[in-house]
């Protein structure tokens, strides 16, 4: 078989739930503004998984998922380093690092971040292959106001961009829980097999905005 992409529509911005299923988000070009943010169900949470899955062509860092608190910018986030070749995964502004050896470009892939706040224990799945768990910090609970972004690293509460970190190429089904999904659960995310949608972002029923260059289109369709 072979694959074409099928890319109807455009921009869309919303400030209710909607159903994104078969939607994508489009970053057409680095700039240091384009972002979209996204409304959690919940404030406050005492664990993070987040899974997203992505098309980019980028050689340089970019930022997968950035979530801030006033006392933390990076209170999670989720970037790779394109000098080092790796993931940093960040937790309250503590960083783990992810090597990865067979990390490609032009390609859709899965990936999906653990975090247990209590054991301090961070953890990163790339198509379907688990890392090793690796310490960042341990909390009791993540609260404040938080602002959740695609295509941009807060630097700052909200804000704090740069061109040079920002994220170009493709992104959909971004789900985040308030819990450790299990193992088999993120096998079923990695398979796109049936899971349970996440409690404070899914991708069925999100509130969002864009806010700059990003397109809301079709996401790629498979011929057989």
């Amino acid at each position: 078989g072979y694959k074409v992409l099928q890319l109807l529509g455009g921009g869309i911005c919303n400030n209710a739930p909607w159903y994104l299923s078969g939607k994508m988000f489009i970053f057409p070009r680095e700039t240091n503004t384009a972002h979209v943010k996204l409304s959690p169900l919940k404030q406050n949470f005492n664990s993070v998984t987040v899974c997203q899955r992505f098309f980019t062509d980028l050689i340089r860092g970019h930022v997968h998922f950035s979530l801030a608190t006033p006392s933390y910018s990076n209170t999670f986030l989720v970037y790779w380093d394109g000098t080092d070749k790796e993931f940093e995964i960040s937790t309250m502004d503590t960083t783990g690092l992810f090597g990865v050896e067979d990390y490609k470009r032009n390609t859709w892939h899965s990936l999906c971040t653990t975090w247990d706040p209590v054991s301090g224990l961070v953890q990163l799945w790339l198509d379907g292959q688990p890392s090793v768990k690796k310490f960042t910090r341990s909390v009791s609970n993540i609260r404040g106001s938080l602002i959740i972004m695609l295509g941009q690293e807060q630097d700052s509460h909200g804000g704090g961009f740069d061109i040079k970190q920002s994220f170009v190429g493709m992104m959909y089904d971004v789900h985040m829980w308030d819990y450790v999904l299990s193992t088999c659960e993120i096998q079923n995310y990695m398979d796109y097999r049936s899971f349970t949608p996440g409690n404070v972002l899914n991708w069925r029923a999100m509130d969002y905005q864009i806010i700059g260059q990003v397109l809301l289109e079709n996401r790629a369709m498979v011929c057989l």
